[in-house]
């Protein structure tokens, strides 16, 4: 159904094509290094590419250059095309990137009458009255086969006497489906009676003017950010909530004849109100106490009213407000696939739950009800940072926020690295998970991921979490994991906090790029109100900008040793620590082109003349401390050049995926 191939038109790059004949995706043109629209296939240490053309051929290769490093590119049954690393300590594959980066721009990815939402963990679902066409293919993830009716339409053949009109549901924010026909209609009300007046109608928007579509309803995304619409989708008037019918009629005679027994269930019922109410009272009394209370699950549901109020989802689970009695609001985590649940349940249960920190989530609760198992959070009014950056044309985040934003998740990381009794690495640090109160003041959340360590940093994870996009190089690469891939984390999400755009959504010249190069080269040119997020207008202290600018470039170090520690980030945002030009990571210096020798950071804030000067890292040596106040981290620090080959490869593992043109 789903086809990568080179551009049958001749132009250097890939297409992905929905039964070979509709283009929903290219890769961009070849520009030497790497197709435009893929910015992930920059070369690095581990991968070069080559594109070849000429008369006789087109194709592409790829070559790893880590030995023992396993990658492979697939074109996946979703519509979708993926590259993939294999992971030892995992024992499995992990997702580098994907194309297109939403599984709702795939073409008919949910099939006819399917809606698709990428805020959901299950992005595809049918639409109101429309039910699977086949069970047990949406069970394998196989959306392709679409939905059908629940009930025929009341036109044509399928009318009959005393049957009602056919209706419309109205769908908010939505983006309509693909190809719309246009009629002349000078009202919503001539558009919806031209809708009804052919039997093919299926739905029809009246915006500036009036578009039917017929037959089958393909590409419809809720929850859609960018020019959203209203569509009303045509329904039996059986299926539409306000509709009465024999049964529901049949319904009330028989709860009319068992009334007695309805009386005799609901004492019961108002027994059982009121211990449960009893219950919860006293879980909110030791919330209130700073405890960590235990809530059987049917007291979560009626908190939360049946998990009725969605805040979001993740790959863990979904998140629900609740209320408890004393009217205190909360955070339920519904934890979700039983054997990874299981094992984050335990993690922040042991861990979160112990913690108190301005900058941290506070865990009030769990349940552990057989497999229903949840976490209690404290309720955070104003979402994650996510939200406040990207979705939004206006941003409540002007530049004095931000920068105490910054600084808050570097004091809740360093508590975590270097105040609590064992070091808890969190493993996936992005905007998502931070959290802001009603004074915007954050908070890092979801230690889901996180694992107890001792204080040898060098002890590596046995099992791997995280984000693309967040993840440091060490993840795949065999090297231990330690508090550095926090670092390079947060590294990166100070960019992001910079733009207000995702480090992949930039755009220079009117070509995609990655934003941490644009920074770097901005940076070294003295430029840096330019990569601003646009909605604060250039109002922004210009040396705060340089400094989380610097910092950020530090923090992405290709080598962990050469990051450095939340601590000193910490007291180089409050003005303790003074910070030098960081050198380009290796990563982007295909981007910025900048080679250079720099020194990390000196001490301003003690006697210069009694300051001793100090080799902050040690080319042959761990990190000889983990103090972020000692004087001796404090100085001239680690000089590093750029360009030297760290390690030799005795093997080359290569990968080829061809795609001939006959010329």
């Amino acid at each position: 159904m789903f086809y990568l191939e080179m551009d049958p038109s001749g132009i250097s790059q890939y297409v992905i094509l929905w039964n070979g004949s509709e283009n929903y995706w290219s890769s961009g043109i070849w520009n030497g290094q790497t197709f435009t629209r893929v910015p992930e296939l920059r070369p690095t240490d581990a991968y070069s590419f080559e594109y070849v053309s000429n008369t006789t051929e087109n194709y592409f290769t790829y070559t790893v250059h880590s030995t023992g490093l396993i990658s492979r590119l697939v074109m996946d049954y979703n519509g979708q095309i993926k590259s993939l690393a294999w992971v030892p300590a995992s024992n499995g594959w992990m997702l580098f990137w994907s194309k297109p980066k939403e599984q709702c721009q795939v073409y008919k990815g949910c099939g006819a009458f399917g809606r698709c939402n990428d805020k959901n963990s299950q992005h595809c679902g049918c639409l109101e009255g429309f039910s699977e066409a086949s069970f047990e293919d949406w069970n394998l993830g196989d959306h392709s086969g679409g939905c059908v009716r629940k009930t025929p339409l009341q036109c044509s053949g399928n009318s009959s006497a005393g049957t009602k009109m056919d209706r419309f549901y109205q769908m908010d924010g939505v983006k309509l489906p693909a190809n719309p026909r246009s009629v002349q209609a000078g009202s919503i009300d001539e558009c919806e009676t031209a809708c009804l007046s052919n039997c093919s109608c299926t739905a029809y928007s009246y915006s500036s003017g009036c578009s039917l579509w017929l037959e089958d309803l393909l590409n419809i995304q809720e929850q859609y950010d960018e020019a959203a619409a209203t569509l009303f989708l045509r329904l039996a008037a059986s299926e539409l909530p306000t509709s009465q019918s024999k049964k529901g009629s049949s319904i009330r005679g028989v709860i009319g004849g068992i009334g007695g027994f309805i009386v005799l269930l609901s004492i019961a019922w108002f027994i059982s109100w009121r211990l449960q109410r009893k219950r919860i009272i006293s879980a909110a009394k030791t919330v209130s106490d700073g405890n960590l209370a235990a809530f059987r699950y049917g007291d979560l549901q009626r908190v939360t009213k049946n998990f009725s109020d969605k805040l979001g989802s993740g790959g863990f689970g979904s998140v629900y407000k609740g209320a408890l009695p004393d009217s205190k609001l909360i955070a339920v985590k519904k934890l979700q696939d039983l054997i990874q649940r299981d094992k984050q349940f335990r993690t922040e249960v042991s861990t979160i739950g112990k913690i108190q920190h301005i900058n941290l989530i506070r865990l009030h609760g769990f349940c552990a009800d057989g497999n229903n198992k949840c976490l209690v959070y404290e309720f955070m009014p104003n979402s994650s940072l996510d939200a406040h950056l990207f979705h939004s044309s206006k941003t409540d985040l002007d530049w004095s926020r931000r920068y105490q934003i910054m600084l808050g998740i570097a004091r809740g990381l360093a508590y975590l690295h270097e105040k609590c009794r064992d070091c808890i690495i969190h493993c996936d640090i992005k905007p998502e998970n931070i959290l802001l109160d009603d004074s915007f003041i954050p908070k890092v959340a979801d230690f889901g991921l996180a694992k107890l360590l001792g204080r040898d940093l060098s002890r590596v994870l046995t099992t791997m979490r995280g984000t693309r996009g967040y993840l440091a190089p060490e993840w795949i690469s065999g090297i231990a994991v330690t508090a550095k891939a926090d670092v390079y984390s947060y590294g990166m999400m100070l960019f992001e906090i910079i733009s207000g755009k995702r480090n992949t959504d930039h755009w220079e010249d009117d070509k995609p790029g990655f934003f941490p190069a644009s920074a770097v080269k901005n940076l070294m040119n003295g430029n840096v109100l330019s990569i601003l997020d646009p909605r604060l207008e250039g109002k922004a202290d210009v040396d705060e900008v340089i400094r989380t600018c610097k910092i950020a470039c530090w923090c992405i170090q290709d080598e962990e040793m050469n990051r450095p520690t939340m601590g000193q980030v910490v007291q180089i945002l409050e003005g303790i620590t003074e910070i030098s030009m960081p050198p380009v990571p290796k990563s982007i210096q295909l981007y910025s082109g900048q080679q250079q020798q720099v020194v990390f950071f000196s001490d301003f804030s003690v006697d210069q003349s009694k300051t001793t000067q100090s080799t902050f890292y040690s080319s042959s040596q761990n990190e000889s401390s983990n103090s972020t106040t000692s004087k001796e981290l404090l100085g001239t620090a680690y000089t590093q050049v750029l360009g030297t080959e760290h390690c030799n490869h005795s093997r080359h593992h290569r990968s080829k995926i061809r795609a001939f043109l006959n010329t």
